[in-house]
């Protein structure tokens, strides 16, 4: 079994996708998986959703916390909210959280209770590939539905390694999940989701990141 199993539960009964109930082990994964890393990309990814103070932004699939914080710290007198599928690593997420502006609740990507057209940012790292494929698209509608028109969106994903071996240990810690990860339907799914303004990049060690907007005023 590998660690990959210990960290990704079955399907929440809310959800087809999987989840992560075991957040002190996942923070721990992440600081080796990211060797010593993972603070700076994400900083990066914060920077790179375009949160600005003031704003009012999702975090998707936001486990323990860790993006969601660094989003808050860019926002300032903004807010963000975090959501996720399972409750118990919210609880993980609540407890690390010192900002006054992070609030956390539980919820699924493909069907969020937020309202439309509500928020100026929508984020979300190492998420999508939790989901079948099938409700990836459904996914990104929602994301669009809950972003203000001239709202921008940010999606960070894993990066397979290129090599075989690589890939295989990659597939032996985490499951194929992430090795077999096709990151090259993202920018087409955003494509096809409405977004505009579409770029991507890679952040080392492990993540490929996409970047687009809402089509409308205030971009």
């Amino acid at each position: 079994m590998g660690l990959g199993h210990l960290l990704h539960n079955n399907p929440d009964p809310g959800t087809d996708g999987l989840t992560i109930d075991h957040g002190a082990g996942y923070d721990v994964f992440g600081a080796v998986f990211f060797g010593g890393r993972r603070g700076r990309v994400y900083r990066r990814l914060a920077e790179l959703s375009g949160a600005r103070d003031g704003d009012h932004v999702l975090d998707i699939g936001c486990g323990t916390g860790y993006l969601t914080r660094r989003l808050a710290a860019v926002v300032d007198t903004g807010t963000v909210v975090g959501v996720d599928p399972s409750a118990k690593v919210l609880e993980r997420a609540r407890a690390t959280t010192k900002q006054a502006n992070c609030t956390y609740v539980v919820g699924v990507a493909e069907s969020l209770s937020a309202a439309d057209e509500s928020f100026d940012v929508v984020a979300n790292c190492l998420m999508l590939h939790h989901l079948p494929e099938e409700l990836r698209t459904r996914a990104l509608s929602e994301m669009w539905r809950v972003l203000r028109p001239g709202g921008r969106l940010l999606i960070g994903e894993f990066r397979p390694p290129a090599n075989h071996l690589g890939n295989h240990l990659i597939e032996a810690l985490t499951g194929p999940a992430m090795a077999n990860n096709p990151l090259h339907l993202l920018e087409p799914m955003v494509a096809d989701a409405g977004f505009a303004g579409i770029g991507s990049g890679d952040l080392h060690p492990w993540i490929r990141y996409v970047t687009a907007s809402k089509p409308g005023m205030g971009a």
